[in-house]
Parts: structure tokens; C-alpha cells; sequence
């Protein structure tokens, strides 16, 4: 589906797209977003975290609890189809992770950098598009130092300066970003089914056989 490092024709496409992908900076079609929730319109319930696995989600279900202190003022509003960075080093994504807010409207930590696009991209396309860890690490490793503590030093604006290869047919975008919405929709179902399986299996072990007691 992506193209080798140094070419702009991807080795597998959907019918009826052609050309090459053009490389582009990220900050041709992501803006930093400056609104913070001053006036506290947000509450603690409408926080969210950043996970690789999860995306962006509520703080609370995901965590199951709020880790703010007393006052949101300072935290960064983001509204759906915007574009988070966290400059959180991971094991895997040693750089931090790129994921777009599938959610609603809500706030997010000041250590993170909020994003709006343009009309030149798909948004849930630059969360694929940075879902591969090597080419996420390879975007940012170039533009992100580390501090003292392992700290990730990038100013927002700083982060949108790396190189990326898009489509500059934004039909090609979405159908990309449906296709690979599709098949995690597909591995959640049966992700699902095996967790059930296994509770089964689980109960069954537990109830189908008499126990000695000592």
C-alpha cells in the first residue's frame, strides 16, 4: 500500500488511482490549534489520552480515573478531526505518537500539540499513515531531541517541519483510510470472539471436572 523510501509510487493501489505521491511537509496541511479551555467549559470528563492501541479516548474510560489537578485552564481544546501529537516517549514510539480525534469536542494535556487540517487531507489518513512505527519513528527522529529524563524537545510548529509522501488526490486518502478502518473493525469482531472463547474455555475448565479437595 506505501511506497519503498525512495519512490513516490506505492507498489500496491487501489483501481483507478495513478500518479506519483508528492513529498510534502506536514505543515502544508496541519496547523497548530491555540484555543485552551480558559473559561473551563471542559470538565474533567471531557479529557483525553492518547493511546497507540486506543487513539485518542476519554480519559476516564480508559484510565478509569481523571489524572488532573484542580484547574483545566490550561489544558488544550481539540474538537473531532483534529490532528494530537504527544510528546510522550513509548517504548515502540520512542518519538511520541500522531493520532487524530475520532471523538467529540474536548481537552488534552498542554504537553501535547493540537492540529486543525486543511482541506487538502483526510484526517483519519495521517493517523494511518503514521500507524507503522518505522515510518512514524522515521518522520520524527529528525526533528525531536531528548532532554534531561528522556523528555521529547519539539516545539508544536516544530513537529509539522518533517517530510511526508500523500496522495494528493484526496479520494485516495479516504478510500485508504476506509479500507484500513474496515479491517480493524474486522480485527476488534474476532479479537472479541476470542476473548468470549476463552472465558468458555475458562468456565468450562472450572465447572466440567470434579475438584479433590485436600
Amino acid at each position: 500500500m506505501f511506497p519503498k523510501q525512495d519512490e513516490t509510487v506505492p507498489k500496491v493501489r487501489f483501481k483507478g488511482f495513478s500518479g506519483e505521491w508528492k513529498k510534502h511537509k506536514l505543515s502544508d496541511f496541519l496547523s497548530v490549534f491555540l484555543e485552551k479551555n480558559e473559561n473551563e467549559k471542559y470538565t474533567k470528563h471531557d479529557i483525553f489520552s492518547v493511546s497507540n492501541e486506543y487513539g485518542v479516548i476519554n480519559q476516564i474510560k480508559y484510565q478509569g480515573k481523571s489524572l488532573a489537578g484542580a484547574s483545566l485552564k490550561g489544558y488544550k481544546v481539540t474538537h473531532k478531526d483534529m490532528v494530537i501529537y504527544t510528546k510522550s516517549p513509548l517504548r515502540d514510539q520512542p518519538y511520541g505518537i500522531i493520532k487524530t480525534n475520532k471523538e467529540c469536542s474536548g481537552i488534552v494535556s498542554a504537553l501535547y500539540a493540537v492540529y486543525s487540517v486543511n482541506e487538502d487531507i483526510c484526517p483519519d489518513y495521517v493517523q494511518i499513515y503514521f500507524a507503522s512505527d518505522n515510518r512514524l519513528n522515521n518522520y520524527l527522529r529528525p526533528i525531536v531531541n531528548k532532554g534531561a529524563k528522556n523528555t521529547l524537545l519539539v516545539s508544536d510548529d516544530g513537529a509539522l517541519s518533517g517530510t511526508v509522501v500523500f496522495p494528493d488526490n484526496i479520494k485516495e486518502q479516504i478510500t485508504i483510510a476506509k479500507y484500513f478502518s474496515r479491517l480493524d473493525t474486522l480485527i476488534s469482531a474476532h479479537e472479541q470472539k476470542l476473548d468470549k472463547l476463552r472465558s468458555l474455555k475458562k468456565s468450562f475448565l472450572e465447572k466440567m471436572f470434579v475438584n479433590i479437595q485436600n
